[in-house]
């Protein structure tokens, strides 16, 4: 296991004047056995950064260094990594037992040895019964979790996934994502993880780093980006209903935006604010209020058991004032 230092990592294609920056000078600092994700919208140079530590992309400026070891230069092969990709990336002609044991053997790893590395990885990942069967005899997340196995058998410092999940159902995603739990527990080797998906994010990762367009917008546990969000890129995508965010919000300040999660407004009879409902849904336990609130749209999240305004109906709601939060309207940041 180990550390990652990331050092003001720069990424950028082409050169001279004509050079696309693409990653703006990351920093972070990744304890030995974490499990880190890294959570973005398509774009935003989450992919990008985790090749960059995998050795598949160039670094064009900063510092990178797993354990004590600056890697810049180093070849994949010896940064003592392993890889789980999007798609399986399984040979169809082998069994599972073969793709799993493949790295190994390529390695001279004598077969005692990688019999042993291959069947205890079988049995963390609950794989024994199909090591003789080949992938197409596989479900989609059965196949991953070959993938993972795969990465499991070369006792890596570090593991990395890159949106290892996306191809799965949302059943299955859930499934993968308690065994991926599991599989962390069990072996505590430092993890980083790539998903566009913020309940992914918020489930998974003990720290997460938020990206947007290149840039690190937030870098924290998953508590402290969800109740005090970094900016409102940040307060915009983490969250299903996001955060609402009002410019003229009564009582806002000029030059702030003002901030309010949907479950931190209370329904009243009275008081508060006047809201002009558009349309309810019901979420199983909760419902979701939409509404206007003047000119900006407001969402609310009530108990299924409260009762569910008409559309067109004015409602008051009142925000909590301890859940309020304020953010500068130029540069988005928070206050």
């Amino acid at each position: 296991m180990a550390s990652i230092s990331l050092k003001n990592i720069v990424k950028r294609y082409g050169s001279g004047k004509s050079a696309v920056p693409v990653i703006h000078g990351v920093n972070a600092e990744i304890k030995d056995g974490e499990f880190i994700v890294l959570v973005g919208p398509s774009g935003c140079g989450k992919s990008t950064l985790l090749r960059m530590i995998a050795g598949l992309e160039e670094i064009t400026g900063g510092e990178l260094f797993i354990g004590d070891r600056l890697v810049n230069g180093l070849e994949p092969a010896r940064r003592n990594i392993a890889m789980v990709f999007q798609n399986y990336a399984l040979y169809p002609h082998m069994t599972n037992f073969e793709n799993m044991a493949y790295g190994l053997k390529l390695a001279k790893v004598p077969k005692d040895e990688i019999r042993r590395r291959v069947d205890k990885a079988a049995k963390i990942l609950e794989l024994s019964h199909l090591l003789e069967r080949k992938p197409r005899e596989l479900s989609g997340g059965q196949r991953q979790r070959v993938a993972m196995g795969r990465a499991i058998v070369r006792q890596p410092q570090v593991f990395l996934f890159d949106e290892p999940l996306s191809n799965l159902d949302a059943k299955l995603r859930a499934q993968t994502r308690l065994e991926i739990q599991k599989l962390h527990r069990e072996l505590g080797i430092t993890s980083l993880f790539v998903t566009h998906d913020q309940v992914e994010a918020m489930t998974l990762a003990q720290r997460m780093i938020v990206m947007n367009a290149g840039n690190m917008e937030q870098f924290g546990t998953p508590e402290e980006v969800y109740h005090t969000p970094a900016s409102t890129f940040v307060a915009s995508f983490i969250g299903s209903p996001p955060m609402n965010l009002l410019q003229d919000a009564p009582g806002g300040q000029p030059g702030q935006i003002l901030g309010i999660r949907p479950e931190h407004l209370d329904v009243r009879a009275e008081g508060g604010w006047e809201v002009r409902v558009e349309t309810v849904e019901l979420l199983g336990a909760e419902r979701l209020i939409y509404g206007r609130l003047g000119a900006e749209q407001l969402v609310v999240r009530v108990e299924e058991g409260a009762p569910a305004p008409r559309a067109d109906e004015l409602i008051r709601v009142l925000p909590r004032p301890d859940r309020l939060h304020a953010f500068d309207a130029a540069s988005g940041k928070r206050l």
